[in-house]
């Protein structure tokens, strides 16, 4: 394995090549990004070593996918197109059911493995890009059954470089359940901020105002429109589902604030705390 090419060097696809550069420097990264300053400013980096166009990945080992879902879609048939049959071929999106749509009927379907390690910060381009941002972080694989096996191997190797925790999923559970845990918190994020901006006109009165409770809540609002509203689009039946149960416990919580019932409000704080228990651990 000498040869690895990164399609989309921001944040996701930065960190993984820092971190394959760091513990296996013999590997050569190869960037390709349809905007040319992210590959000038990962080469400066020193996230990738060399810069490469789409038809490069012929000589691939590995080609390594993050950009986002709905140019994903696109783009995996083509990439599938050129590489050889010893190629191992990952992407890393939040959606899954349309990536894997998208290539299920492929002639090199085995060369490919669907992937979603769940990592990430509000930031975007090569300058986000984090060594260790993986490390101990869960990587949701789909349809592991349908990658061929030795390519299995290859894509564990990289994984063990990152220390990622694999969990395993069909295409249908992760789409539906990322939409809760992670789909639905940027949603509010950026509603919240929404929110504020329109009522506090004054944009002063927010910065000297917000504590870090408004900050850390608010913070997912910084995340890119360009990548997250495909996302949405994709995963619609899913995030709707979730709007509505989400909406349902702000309406009653509304109520109760009308009926003056603290009481109950008090009961679901109170049990919600357990949330807590169940994210120890997690930063």
């Amino acid at each position: 394995m000498k040869n690895i090419y990164v399609i989309g060097v921001g944040l996701i696809g930065g960190s993984i090549a820092k971190d394959i550069k760091r513990l296996t420097p013999a590997i050569t990264i190869h960037g390709i990004d349809k905007n040319p300053e992210h590959l000038e400013e990962a080469l400066a980096l020193n996230i990738i070593d060399k810069k490469a166009v789409l038809t490069d990945v012929v000589n691939a080992d590995i080609v390594i996918v993050t950009i986002p879902v709905d140019a994903c879609v696109v783009l995996l048939p083509e990439i599938l197109d050129l590489v050889s049959d010893e190629t191992l071929v990952m992407e890393s999106g939040s959606t899954k059911l349309d990536i894997c749509k998208a290539v299920e009927n492929h002639p090199k379907r085995r060369n490919f493995l669907a992937t979603h390690p769940i990592a990430g910060t509000e930031f975007s381009g090569p300058k986000a890009a984090i060594e260790g941002l993986f490390k101990g972080k869960t990587n949701i694989i789909c349809e592991v059954e349908k990658t061929a096996f030795k390519l299995q191997e290859k894509a564990l190797t990289i994984f063990k470089i990152m220390d990622m925790r694999i969990r395993y999923m069909n295409p249908e559970a992760h789409d539906k359940h990322i939409a809760y845990v992670s789909h639905l918190s940027h949603i509010s994020a950026f509603m919240l901020g929404k929110t504020v901006i329109e009522k506090e006109k004054n944009e002063r009165d927010i910065f000297d105002l917000a504590g870090s409770g408004f900050a850390s809540t608010v913070r997912l609002a910084k995340s890119s429109p360009k990548m997250w509203t495909p996302i949405f689009k994709q995963n619609k039946d899913n995030v709707i589902e979730t709007l509505n149960e989400y909406i349902n416990n702000l309406t009653a919580f509304k109520k109760r604030m009308e009926a003056d019932d603290f009481d109950a409000i008090f009961d679901d704080m109170e049990s919600t705390n357990h949330i807590k228990d169940i994210l120890n651990g997690i930063e």
